[in-house]
C-alpha cells in the first residue's frame, strides 16, 4: 500500500483509521477491497473531497492520494510530505504541524502621571 499527500493550505483537519483497504477518513468509510489488481478508479468517482487523483491496484499495491491539510506556514515534512508505505491497521501517523502557542495579550499600562 502507498499512500501519498498532496498538501493543501487549509483550516480543517484530517484523521484517517485504516483497516486493511477500508479507510475511515474523518469518519467516513471507504471500501477499496474489491479493487482488482490492474484496476483503477479514475479521479473524482470516489465521492470524498480528501481523495485527489485516482484510486489504483498496481502489482497487488494499493494507491492513493490524500489530500494534506496545512496551515499558513507549513514545516518542510509537512509541505513535502514522504509518503507512507505498507502502514499498519489503525490510525494513520498523517504528518502535521502542532497549533502554534497562544501568545498572551500585552497588559495595558498604565498612563504616566506627566502633571507633577
Amino acid at each position: 500500500m502507498r499512500i501519498s499527500f498532496f498538501p493543501q493550505r487549509r483550516d480543517d483537519t484530517l484523521a484517517v483509521i485504516k483497516a486493511g483497504d477500508t479507510f475511515t477518513i474523518n469518519g467516513e468509510g471507504f471500501d477499496f477491497g474489491g479493487l482488482l489488481d490492474g484496476a483503477t478508479i479514475p479521479a473524482g468517482e470516489v465521492p470524498c473531497e480528501w481523495i485527489i487523483g485516482p484510486v489504483e491496484r498496481i502489482g497487488g499495491e494499493l494507491r492513493l492520494t490524500l489530500i494534506l491539510p496545512h496551515g499558513a506556514n507549513p514545516s518542510a515534512a509537512v509541505a513535502f510530505p514522504l509518503p507512507l508505505i505498507n502502514p499498519p491497521d489503525g490510525a494513520l501517523a498523517i504528518p502535521f504541524d502542532p497549533p502554534p502557542a497562544h501568545m498572551p495579550e500585552p497588559e495595558e499600562e498604565e498612563p504616566a502621571d506627566v502633571d507633577g
